[in-house]
Formats: structure tokens, C-alpha cells, sequence
């Protein structure tokens, strides 16, 4: 369940302009949460690194509870990707901070998902709450 509020929040961060045209008003608290955008980007890469990871190991799942395992890798590979794009800045500067040619391919990468940060924001708003809702219907024993 907490996979799922986290992946909600981060989608709400991702896609500003979703969340400002339904509260306008949320444009101050977006603002005061602008300048920790990389950290949190880079934060919830990881975490969502982690459950790609998790997923990966738990592969027994998919005979015993298959709907949980799906839901946790898709939450995931979109969590690991909107953290990538809200980080990007930050990561390039901590890891990549003397390699030019890895910033480049940072760049790159950044620039082909960037356009599709919109619709990666709405699945993760979507996937964030399914993973609210089968965490009450489905529990692995």
C-alpha cells in the first residue's frame, strides 16, 4: 500500500500542469516542493530500482498471486522511470559529474522519455492507486 501513495505522490509531482488545472491554488505548494525535485527524483529511482528488483527475485508469484507481482513490476519500472526524470539534474551532477560522455547518454535517454512524461505521470496516478486497491483485495501469504 505504501508503494501505491508513494507512486500517487510522485505522479501528482511529475504532472503539475494535471494537478494545477483541477487546484489552481496548488501552484504555491508545487513551488515550495521545486527545489527538492531532484532529491525526491532520485530517491524514488532508487526505490523504484529496488522493486524492479524485488519483483525479479519474487518471479514465484507469478503461480501464486500473478495480479500482486504484475502490479508491483509495472509500479515499479513507472516509479524507477518518473524518478529518473524528476532526478535526472541531480544524478547527473552527483554520478556523472566528470564523465562527459555519460551525461551525453544521460541526456539522451532523458530526452526520448521527457515527452512522455504526461502520460507516464497519469499511468503512475493510475497504477499508484490500483496498488492502493490490491493491497486491501490480494495479500500474500
Amino acid at each position: 500500500m505504501i508503494n501505491g501513495i508513494f507512486l500517487v505522490l510522485l505522479s501528482i509531482i511529475a504532472v503539475p500542469s494535471l494537478v494545477l488545472s483541477k487546484k489552481p491554488n496548488a501552484k504555491e505548494l508545487l513551488e515550495k516542493i521545486e527545489p527538492y525535485q531532484g532529491w525526491i527524483g532520485l530517491i524514488f529511482c532508487i526505490l523504484g530500482v529496488w522493486g524492479i528488483i524485488t519483483s525479479i527475485i519474487n518471479l514465484g508469484w507469478l503461480t501464486t498471486a500473478p495480479i500482486w507481482w504484475i502490479t508491483l513490476a509495472a509500479g515499479s519500472v513507472v516509479q524507477a522511470t518518473l524518478g529518473f526524470m524528476l532526478g535526472s539534474g541531480l544524478m547527473n551532477k552527483l554520478f556523472m559529474g566528470k564523465n562527459p560522455e555519460a551525461q551525453k547518454r544521460a541526456a539522451e535517454l532523458r530526452s526520448k522519455i521527457a515527452p512522455k512524461q504526461g502520460k507516464l505521470g497519469i499511468l503512475g496516478l493510475a497504477v499508484g492507486v490500483w496498488m492502493i486497491v490490491a493491497s486491501f483485495l490480494f495479500t500474500i501469504s
